[in-house]
């Protein structure tokens, strides 16, 4: 099994994201591994590890997600393997719930994500996001 973080989804992984079921209930769940040192795009100087910058995101973040009517199930950080073989574990994870693709979408096309996501991006060195279906 190939495994592979990273920040920005692929056009295909979008498209797929938009089409479809996009009115149904979701969670995702992010594996999240951060940089050593936060890397803004913007060229602007921090002493904030990755996993602070990450932080900054995460805090306002949840504030967006209970928007759109939905909420942070889980955040946590890894500790170990517990079973099954990868080269590197991930960093923290966290699972949130939406009401919908199409909730969560809106939020990530707001302004307010615009502004909020350069820590994000400064943070993360990568990551997984496996959207789940929720059993009804």
């Amino acid at each position: 099994m190939k495994v592979e973080n990273k920040v920005i989804p692929t056009e295909e992984q979008m498209k797929g994201f938009v089409d479809g079921d996009v009115d149904s209930p979701i969670s995702m769940v992010n594996l999240l591994k951060y940089k050593e040192k936060a890397e803004y795009e913007d060229g602007r100087v921090s002493k904030l590890s990755g996993k602070e910058a990450y932080q900054i995101y995460a805090l306002e973040v949840t504030k967006l997600v209970e928007k759109t009517g939905g909420k942070i199930l889980f955040g946590g950080e890894v500790s170990r393997l517990m079973l099954g073989e990868v080269e590197e574990l991930w960093d923290s994870i966290a699972i949130a719930y939406y009401p919908s693709r199409k909730k969560m979408l809106e939020m990530m096309m707001s302004s307010e994500y615009a502004e909020i996501s350069v820590h994000r991006t400064a943070g993360l060195k990568g990551q997984l996001n496996i959207e789940t279906k929720n059993n009804e």
